[in-house]
């Protein structure tokens, strides 16, 4: 019986130590599987917060772009605003007493253009002030001129008109910059 006894306890022993070396085997097995567990957990978490992150930024660049938008319309709107107030007074700046200094300096640039003028043509509101303000050219009406001059030359082939809206208009895209940055001032 001793020896059976014997045998029993090295296969009890064997037994144990198989047990002993697979519960070990389990645990790291147990311990990689949280380990790669984890790693994707933290991986997929980072890649979650980045994507979160982008589209923080993504939702920031919209709105300053919406915003820049809504800027650049109040400011296309005040420059179109102004425009339109400085095209009205110069609608009414023929009848102010000092048009006639105006027509006056616009005449005498437009003969400096066209020195070989044949004719100057006015708004027929503003012939009696032409014909007293200029000598030795024809004056003639042209109602399509407003606030300025038509200086002609070689049987109208040739000329230049001077006129404040047409000088607003040439100047107008040097200036919307300026007036946008008084405007946001």
């Amino acid at each position: 019986m001793a020896l059976d006894k014997l045998l029993e306890n090295e296969a009890q022993s064997e037994i144990e130590r198989i047990r002993a070396e697979a519960r070990g085997r389990a645990e790291k097995i147990v311990a990689d599987a949280r380990e790669r567990a984890q790693t994707l957990l933290d991986s997929r978490q980072r890649l979650l917060e980045n994507q979160r992150q982008a589209g923080l930024v993504r939702a920031r660049s919209a709105a300053d772009l919406e915003l820049n938008a809504a800027r650049l319309t109040a400011s296309e709107s005040g420059v179109t605003q102004v425009y339109q107030m400085v095209e009205d007074y110069l609608g009414n700046v023929t009848s102010a007493p000092e048009y006639g200094n105006i027509l006056s300096r616009l005449i005498q640039e437009g003969l400096q253009a066209v020195p070989d003028a044949e004719a100057i043509e006015v708004n027929p509101a503003e012939m009696n002030v032409a014909r007293h303000l200029v000598s030795g050219v024809e004056v003639r009406e042209n109602p399509s001129i407003k606030g300025g001059v038509r200086v002609v030359a070689r049987g109208g082939k040739s000329g230049v008109t001077n006129t404040l809206s047409g000088r607003l208009e040439r100047v107008k895209a040097d200036m919307a910059p300026q007036i946008s940055r008084l405007l946001a001032e």
